[in-house]
């Protein structure tokens, strides 16, 4: 058994200037950087989410802009196994996280658990 949740909406921008990038976002969503986040470092900026709401980053990328999420879970290998099931397929695995791609080809993450109270609105996945 384990559990999985939306955690994060990623805007992946290909520009050289990810402050810049991140002040359009913040704007554009009405929610500040937050400079002190320890996430907002080299080319990543944290915008001020509530703890109950999937966190918005901002990314400094080389491959197209776009936007992708983030599923996080207590059980990395098992959440794949299941996303592998249901037909997306492994593209990378990193240190902290894996880049699957789904069926449509859409990309996404699966990450560690990223948020406070988790499991709390995950998904309970037995098997």
């Amino acid at each position: 058994m384990h559990h999985s949740r939306l955690c994060a909406l990623l805007i992946d921008c290909n520009t050289s200037d990810i402050d810049k990038a991140a002040s359009f976002w913040a704007e554009a969503l009405g929610r500040p950087v937050d400079p002190d986040h320890p996430g907002t470092r080299g080319n990543y900026r944290m915008l001020e989410t509530p703890e109950d709401e999937p966190i918005v980053q901002i990314q400094r990328v080389e491959h197209e802009s776009r936007v992708h999420i983030d599923i996080e879970t207590d059980d990395m290998p098992a959440e794949v196994a299941r996303l592998e099931k249901l037909g997306a397929h492994v593209v990378t695995r990193l240190e902290r996280w894996v880049v699957m791609q789904a069926p449509t080809g859409q990309r996404f993450c699966v990450v560690r658990i990223q948020r406070p109270g988790f499991p709390k609105n995950a998904n309970r996945w037995d098997g």
